[in-house]
């Protein structure tokens, strides 16, 4: 098939240039950014060596008439303007927000403007996505913050109060974008730790919000608190839930084992290992452990995913497989690369 991405010359349209170089039914055709058109795409992302002597373009619609797929990894609040343009016939995944959220009135609240619409949110582990996702031929992809989140959260619906759940998330660096920044440069950000958004405030909280609740059919409130860590890429989230009774750690542990058998890109860890961002940097895996904490009867659950690829341009492309009928772990199978 052949594909294109629009605003490849970010972190995540990186990412998805990477993956899509590995992937056997796939075939880029079409690769634009914006301030970077014209470039070749090795002087901005040199590590795709495939990609050798070509360049970005800019946007114009009739160059994607020929594509079956098309990839936008734009930032939040542009992919609308393009859709309008691109034919109605395309499949489409979006990695930016604009058509994740179902209320508008939260789109104006955490992100600002007019909401663009509604469309399947596409993640595939959570009860029910996957046969939405099957059905569809426009997919928002989910936030990466959301992913981890929502993905650890989810089987505790039958055990603890989804109505006060309490999240701390560190992230790496890649998760802010790729504008200069000042907070985001190296002497900045090396040996320190902070937080940032903080107060409730994280444009992801709604997102996740109704995630949870379409999925489990509970009515889910997040207190949510980021922290930017000293590290490119990764997002190790901490998710605490009050549970309705005592529980023991392995049935716990059971609950999540039986929500995720058969999930080939989620692994709940034997009872004792702990996820590391490290172990899923580069693939799209999700590693999660849970706990009990008898002393306050809390589950307490750790998850890890490499934001970049979970988080962003493996889903999109899980999402892809999916909504073309394809393997849904084709082009997606390599190991976390570890340290």
């Amino acid at each position: 098939m052949k594909i294109g991405v629009i605003g490849a010359s970010g972190y995540a349209g990186g990412e998805l240039l990477r993956l899509l170089a590995g992937h056997p039914e796939f075939e880029v055709s079409c690769v634009t950014a914006h301030s970077n058109a014209g470039e070749e795409i090795t002087s901005v992302h040199p590590q795709l060596t495939s990609y050798a002597g070509q360049s970005f373009s800019s946007f114009k619609a009739s160059d994607f008439e020929r594509c079956e797929l098309i990839f936008l990894a734009l930032p939040h609040g542009e992919s609308a303007a393009v859709i309008a343009s691109l034919s109605p016939k395309a499949k489409i995944v979006d990695l930016g927000a604009d058509y994740r959220l179902e209320d508008g009135a939260k789109w104006e609240k955490y992100y600002g403007g007019t909401h663009a619409g509604t469309w399947t949110y596409g993640a595939p582990e959570l009860p029910g996505a996957r046969a939405n996702i099957a059905k569809s031929s426009k997919v928002a992809n989910p936030g990466c913050y959301a992913t981890a989140i929502a993905l650890g959260t989810a089987p505790a619906a039958k055990i603890a109060d989804l109505s006060d759940v309490v999240v701390v998330a560190a992230s790496g660096t890649t998760g802010a974008g790729r504008s200069a920044k000042i907070n985001l440069i190296a002497s900045e950000v090396m040996g320190s730790l902070t937080s940032y958004k903080f107060g409730g405030v994280h444009q992801h909280t709604p997102e996740i919000e109704e995630a949870l609740t379409r999925a489990t059919g509970t009515a889910a409130k997040i207190s949510f608190t980021p922290i930017l860590a000293p590290m490119p890429r990764g997002i190790l989230a901490t998710i605490t839930m009050k549970l309705n009774s005592a529980i023991t750690n392995e049935a716990a542990h059971k609950i999540y084992n039986d929500a995720y058998n058969g999930e080939e890109f989620v692994k709940v860890l034997p009872l004792g290992q702990m996820p590391q961002t490290s172990s899923v940097l580069g693939s799209n895996y999700v590693a999660i452990q849970v706990a009990v904490d008898e002393h306050t009867n809390r589950l307490v659950v750790s998850v890890a995913i490499d934001n970049l690829v979970k988080g962003a341009a493996g889903q999109a492309i899980q999402n892809a497989n999916i909504i073309c009928g394809l393997p849904e772990n084709l082009g997606l199978t390599g190991m976390g690369l570890g340290v």
